[in-house]
């Protein structure tokens, strides 16, 4: 009879406890279990590294797995920072050497002898160390100047002498012929010459016989013609950087510094300079709850449409002793207009026809350093050219152009370093949309022929050239929208393999020496674990960590939705997930959720990064709702046409599409038309106000948390992309502003916003308080959350805004 009571007693808890509540899933996620996350390894492969918190301690800490022993094992913070600093070194071009930057100071090791050799030992940080001229001397940056060490001899030079004098301009990029030695922002007066190179030089042979000797000796042995061109590199760099009577200053004036690289054969010096705006006004976030009891102020972020600085680019070239500022007027296309233009013919009719600003990106160099590769956007990010420049007389060549009337953007495109490099000293590679979606593309500097890796219906969302530069490995989506794998490609595009399995998401990373690959990886309904697995096709993985999953957490039995599409109104597949309620609980009314960011995804196979909604939205699906979810237009994983389907019209065609899901749910599924809700943050809050103010009769009860509600007050980085810049594009700001389609509200809105919030800031919910008002409408609710940013930390705030929103919903969907 006892044992009867307690299985009775024990079954009575589990079903207490799968039973979900708005307070049990918002409390503090460890509750869930803890996920693994900053996956690395070490910098011999041995092991791997990641934060964790299996004790549920207040924050994370460390572990490392011994791929030896099988063993996880907690790591010392100085530890785990050395290892990290090993990690994230360089290797020379044969990988027998490795020069890493640890506080503030360099170090080299020997892979051989696993012997290091302390480099540095500076009260200044040394950091972007990098091996040149035949990895005999290691380059590196310190005090906003350029230094090298020599690893043979451990003699220091420093290269550069960067100051904040007086600028003096540069000379102009050189139209042919002449050296024009000596031009440009130099100035003398530096620092007298420190005697540390010598100043030997190649000797050319007197007579015919002897050249063509040489010419002979060197056509038949590869071994001399390999340590010619060494020597040949070596006497460059020791020319470019011999004792002179004075250290030459290149003043800058009060520009700012970035990017200063260095060639392989020392002997360029790329860097640009950036001219910040002036008189740019910053908005200001007061915080009312504070420690002190005074109310004090947030310094925020600049508006769209605010200035954006300006950028140049040079070449120092120190064979030649010049220093030249690099053109952009001769790219193809700088000074296209916008088509938007069209729509303002008054206002741009007689626009003087300039270049437009740019923005450069880090320079790429082959092996040999005889050829550079840069990225450069236009300001507008309409266009991206990849150029080579050539270093003696500054002129850019265009190796591709892309251009979007929308913005540029993509997998492994956007960004200062996209994901390009060269294979060979000729061929380089990068990641392009011209199709329609990110693949992967090499170019041929000698041929200038272009040739696609990769093609199809699907996005290349992560590309890493293997160390020997025969093969890729790449992660993609080619199987479905919302599902990733590994793969192995050859450099020619060819033998592809397909190298994990498993139906659902991964974030992979690639041990040192290529022979394994760790990844966190995800399923639906399980959230993310720690896996290693050999980086071969058909291997079995192993799994590493097992705490993602509490107890409690696996009582409940999660919904594994079903993902599958809707058709919108333009004939497009719009892919959507359901949670739909058990058989005989269905009350025939429905939820939308709409995820946020706008270019985000969350229509995939893996745990979703909105496990509170995700949690929410089965526990609505318990009390009989149907609640969809889809990747409306602007998703990610999708291509460019869908990424940009926004453009010039947010609460456009991605406000058509939650339309769309709302009449499937009507037509398809038999929900009452009259008994729809929506919810989302962010974007997903812009959605829902956009939804109840312009298409005011198909949702009857909207929760819009955190929501822009006036585009023209967010940032400019996100907003000009989209909209353009609003004393530009007044049309396009207009349409998408839901302050001004206000007096559509026709059904019950809530509005939560954090009063702290530094990224949609209040004052989006304040004023469109105020036009509510002066509009009359009384059937909206706002709360507020005194000291939540944008993303909530408090449980308690979460609770609360999940409380008022399932207390929207039951109150005006159920009756």
């Amino acid at each position: 009879m006892r044992k009867i009571c307690f299985l009775l007693f024990t079954l009575t808890s589990v079903i207490a406890n799968a039973q979900l509540t708005v307070e049990k899933i918002m409390r503090d996620p460890k509750w869930m279990g803890t996920q693994p996350s900053n996956i690395s390894w070490s910098w011999d492969g041995k092991q791997i590294f990641f934060s964790w918190n299996p004790d549920k301690n207040i924050s994370d800490s460390t572990y490392a797995y011994s791929l030896a022993t099988k063993e996880i094992t907690k790591v010392k913070y100085n530890d785990i920072a050395l290892q990290n600093a090993m990690s994230n070194g360089v290797y020379n071009s044969n990988y027998t050497q490795l020069v890493y930057v640890y506080k503030g100071d360099l170090f080299l090791v020997d892979i051989k002898s696993n012997k290091t050799i302390r480099i540095t030992q500076t009260e200044e940080a040394e950091t972007n160390p990098k091996f040149i001229v035949n990895n005999e001397w290691i380059a590196y940056s310190k005090n906003q100047n350029l230094f090298a060490w020599n690893t043979k001899t451990g003699i220091t030079q420093q290269l550069t002498n960067i100051a904040r004098g007086a600028e003096t301009p540069a000379a102009p990029a050189f139209t042919g012929g002449g050296s024009n030695r000596g031009g440009g922002n130099f100035q003398g007066g530096g620092r007298q010459g420190g005697g540390v190179f010598g100043g030997a030089t190649n000797a050319a042979n007197g007579n015919q016989q002897d050249k063509f000797l040489q010419q002979q000796a060197l056509a038949n042995s590869d071994i001399l013609k390999e340590r010619k061109t060494k020597k040949d590199a070596r006497d460059a760099f020791l020319k470019a950087n011999k004792d002179n009577d004075t250290f030459r200053i290149i003043n800058i004036g009060d520009k700012q510094l970035q990017g200063l690289q260095i060639s392989p054969s020392g002997t360029i010096i790329t860097y640009r300079l950036f001219t910040a705006p002036t008189n740019n006004k910053n908005t200001i976030v007061p915080d009312y709850v504070t420690e002190s009891g005074y109310t004090t102020d947030i310094p925020g972020r600049t508006k769209v449409g605010n200035a954006l600085g300006s950028y140049d680019f040079y070449v120092y070239n120190k064979e030649k002793d010049t220093v030249i500022k690099v053109s952009v007027d001769s790219l193809p296309g700088i000074t296209d207009a916008p088509d938007y233009y069209k729509d303002y013919p008054a206002k741009f009719a007689n626009r003087r026809v300039l270049p437009r600003s740019v923005t450069f990106g880090n320079v790429v160099w082959n092996e040999s350093g005889t050829v550079a590769v840069m990225d450069i956007r236009s300001q507008d990010n309409k266009d991206r050219w990849i150029v080579s420049i050539d270093y003696n007389t500054g002129k850019l060549k265009t190796i591709d152009r892309q251009r979007d009337e929308a913005w540029i953007g993509g997998p492994g495109i956007t960004g200062f370093r996209a994901n390009e490099d060269f294979i060979t000293d000729n061929i380089f590679y990068f990641q392009s949309e011209v199709t329609g979606y990110a693949h992967l593309y090499t170019y041929n500097v000698n041929t200038n022929t272009k040739t696609a890796l990769t093609q199809g219906k699907y996005e290349v969302q992560d590309v890493v050239l293997s160390k020997n530069k025969q093969n890729f490995y790449l992660l993609t989506n080619e199987e479905h929208p919302g599902k990733q794998n590994w793969y192995k490609i050859k450099v020619d595009g060819t033998a592809k393999e397909k190298i994990t399995n498993m139906t659902g998401g991964y974030e992979v990373s690639l041990s040192p020496d290529e022979k394994n690959i760790a990844y966190r990886y995800s399923y639906i309904t399980k959230p993310w674990e720690l896996f290693v697995q050999e980086n071969a096709a058909n291997k079995k993985p192993v799994q590493i960590t097992d705490k993602a999953q509490s107890d409690e957490f696996k009582n409940y039995a999660w919904r594994d939705t079903k993902i599958f599409t809707i058709t919108a109104r333009d004939g497009q597949p719009v892919y959507a997930r359901l949670y739909e309620p058990k058989a005989g609980t269905k009350n025939n009314a429905a939820v939308i959720f709409v995820h946020g960011a706008g270019y985000l995804q969350n229509v995939h196979y893996w745990f979703s990064q909105y496990f509170r909604e995700q949690m929410f939205n089965n526990l609505l699906a318990d009390k009989g709702y149907t609640v969809i979810d889809i990747d409306y237009r602007a998703s990610s994983g999708y291509g460019r046409d869908w990424r940009t389907g926004i453009y010039r019209f947010m609460g456009g065609k991605d406000m058509e599409d939650e339309v769309d899901a709302a009449n499937y749910l009507v037509k398809e599924l038999g929900i009452d038309k009259d008994r729809i809700g929506m919810y989302g943050g962010s974007y997903g809050g812009f959605m829902t106000l956009m939804t109840m103010f312009t298409a005011p009769d198909v949702i009857k009860a909207g929760a819009a948390l955190r929501p822009v509600t006036d585009w023209a007050h967010y940032n400019h980085g996100y907003t000009a992309n989209i909209l353009n810049e609003p004393f530009n594009d007044s049309i396009a700001y207009y349409k998408s502003s839901p302050i001004n389609h206000a007096a559509g509200l026709k059904n019950h809105l809530l509005i939560c916003h954090g009063m702290v919030d530094v990224n949609v800031n209040f004052q989006d919910a304040v004023r469109l308080n105020q036009r509510l008002i002066e509009l009359g409408k009384d059937n909206w609710d706002l709360a507020v959350y005194p000291v939540e940013d944008h993303g909530f930390v408090e449980a308690s705030s979460w609770t609360d805004e999940y409380k008022r929103i399932l207390k929207l919903f039951d109150t005006y969907l159920l009756k």
